[in-house]
Parts: C-alpha cells; structure tokens; sequence
C-alpha cells in the first residue's frame, strides 16, 4: 500500500501537471516515441490521438486506484500487459511507461517538483514495476 503522503504528493503532482499544461497526452506520446521510437508505428490507426488519449486517461486511473484503495489497478496493470504484448509490445517497453509519464509531469512541473514528490514517484514506479513484471507473460 502506498504511503499516504506520497499518495498525496503523486495526485498533487498530476493535478499542478493538467492545470500547467492541460491535455499531457501530445507530451508523453512525443517523450515515448522519441525513446521508443519503433513504438509509433503502433498507433497508425490513432490519427487524431484519440486512442492515445483514452490510453492515458486508463494510465492516470491506474496510478490514482493504485495509490489509493487498489480496487482494480494491479489487476488492469497486469492484463493491460498481456494485452499489449499481443499488440506487439514487449513488457519492457510497457514498463517504460509510467516512466515516461512521471518524466513528462517532472518536465512540466519544473521548479514545483520536489525532492518529496520524486521519492514519491521513484516508489510507485518500482511498485507497478513488479506488478508489470508479475504480468508478463512467460
């Protein structure tokens, strides 16, 4: 279970982040793809960034489930990787992920991010690290 302050430096983080730069999904697919740039292809389909838009918003109720009460984000976590997997995407890159979104809310928060809210982060990654890892399939 998350710590309660980090719970609370992980939303207070997403929120300052939507306020600062309103939609985040043109910054976190352009930070994915400059990284993983094979992964673009992917979303050939997506030419409005809809599906990319939906795909996030999944990912912003996962963290907050999974800071908070747990209901479902593990197992959707866990799925969402075997899913993708089917799609062509290699749990390591899934991994990357959340990765990429807690990099892009740093980006956009600039001199409000803190010491605390990286700690804060640093600790969900690791948590939906081994989460991802349980779902890869073998």
């Amino acid at each position: 279970m998350t710590d309660p302050d980090d719970r609370e430096l992980i939303e207070a983080s997403l929120e300052e982040a939507a306020e600062r730069a309103g939609d985040l999904t043109p910054l976190v697919y352009a930070r994915l793809f400059a990284g993983q740039p094979q992964m673009e292809a992917l979303f050939w389909r997506d030419r409005t960034g809809q599906i990319r838009g939906e795909m996030l918003a999944r990912v912003f109720e996962a963290i907050l489930d999974f800071v908070g009460e747990r209901l479902y984000a593990e197992h959707l976590i866990q799925t969402s990787v075997v899913v993708h997997t089917e799609y062509g995407v290699p749990p390591d890159i899934f991994r990357t992920f959340f990765g990429v979104v807690a990099a892009t809310v740093r980006e956009v928060l600039d001199d409000a991010w803190t010491p605390e809210m990286s700690a804060a982060w640093d600790g969900l990654l690791r948590d939906v690290d081994d989460y991802v890892r349980a779902g890869a399939p073998a």
